[in-house]
């Protein structure tokens, strides 16, 4: 976990052909990171290759404040996506790129991609032998291009440590959430993603493939029943009851729960238990067998086992590495 007070530098390396998107996602979100006093916690900078101008793909210029020597500072390092360009016309890139990305991880900045991003990442040798996504569209090609990188065009964002990876589009906020997150807590977190209005959570393996990515309306679909359900994570909740909430038979408000979230009613539980564990470990007195019954999970064995399964880390570990003092805007009761 990285905690300390000085500001976080971010630099976002825009190349021609950048897409739009992906180029506004880490200041907006990064942007909305602060303390209880309102204190910003990261400051986003962006460059290029000269600090020359770049073209966007959505219709405008970029005319950026720095150059590569930006690279030489900043903490983390993020490369928003391309559509065009040697990365992935051929998989190459510009060799004074690829050596200011290569000195910048060899010194401890973190680096990330979002969605095609990734290929100017496995251009400069920063993915070979790790794991890592990018957009599923662009699976084929970057498996011609760079077979030394395991490649899993299935999930949300790969989070290697030193190098992270994001699929297309708006899985880059949910990168840039995950970051802060990881960096700060889910307190701030949580309150970022309400200032961009989405989702505070999506975890990394979750499927980019949702049939539906335009929820259906709260008469047709499981929205009301989600929020319904989030409110009651510490009861059981049987697939029965959900569906009857949806006043649906238990297989369409299965079927139509999967192709508005991706996951499956009880995927989904367990994420929301899992993440209001998160947040009680973080933010609470309340011991272990305690939150277990407070997140739905029952006993202190189930909480361990999932908890682990899906963060990584026991609880108990997990609180010892994130536990926050007391913040007056979040709420310190489950």
């Amino acid at each position: 976990m990285r905690n300390n007070r000085a500001m976080h530098r971010i630099a976002v390396l825009a190349l021609d052909d950048v897409v739009g998107l992906d180029l506004g996602t880490p200041a907006q979100v990064f942007g909305t990171a602060r303390t209880g006093d309102l204190t910003p916690l990261y400051r986003v900078e962006v460059c290029t290759p000269g600090g020359r101008p770049i073209r966007s793909t959505a219709g405008f210029q970029v005319v950026p404040d720095h150059g590569l020597e930006l690279l030489d500072s900043a903490d983390t390092v993020i490369v928003p996506g391309i559509h065009d360009g040697p990365p992935l016309t051929d998989g190459t890139l510009d060799a004074s790129v690829a050596a200011a990305l290569r000195a910048a991880h060899d010194r401890g900045a973190r680096i990330m991609s979002i969605c095609t991003g990734a290929f100017v990442l496995a251009a400069a040798g920063l993915l070979d032998g790790r794991r890592a996504t990018t957009h599923w569209a662009y699976a084929d090609r970057f498996r011609r291009f760079h077979p030394h990188v395991d490649l899993d065009p299935d999930v949300l964002f790969v989070d290697g440590g030193d190098v992270l990876t994001s699929a297309g589009v708006a899985a880059g906020i949910d990168l840039c959430l995950h970051v802060i997150r990881t960096d700060h807590g889910s307190a701030v977190a949580n309150r970022s993603a309400r200032r961009c209005v989405v989702p505070p959570w999506r975890e990394g393996g979750q499927s980019q493939y949702i049939e539906r990515p335009v929820p259906r309306t709260a008469e047709t679909g499981t929205a009301a029943t989600r929020e319904w359900a989030r409110q009651r994570l510490q009861e059981p909740v049987a697939l029965r009851e959900l569906a009857a909430h949806a006043r649906m038979s238990v297989r369409t408000f299965t079927r139509h729960f999967r192709s508005e979230t991706g996951l499956s009613p009880a995927q989904w539980l367990l994420q929301q238990r899992t993440e209001h564990a998160r947040l009680l470990l973080e933010t609470t007195d309340l011991t272990v067998d305690q939150i277990a019954r407070h997140a739905g999970f029952g006993t202190t064995a189930a909480l361990r086992q999932h908890f682990h399964s899906r963060v990584g880390v026991a609880p108990t570990a997990y609180r010892r590495s994130f536990r926050r003092t007391p913040d007056p805007v979040a709420s310190s009761r489950p």
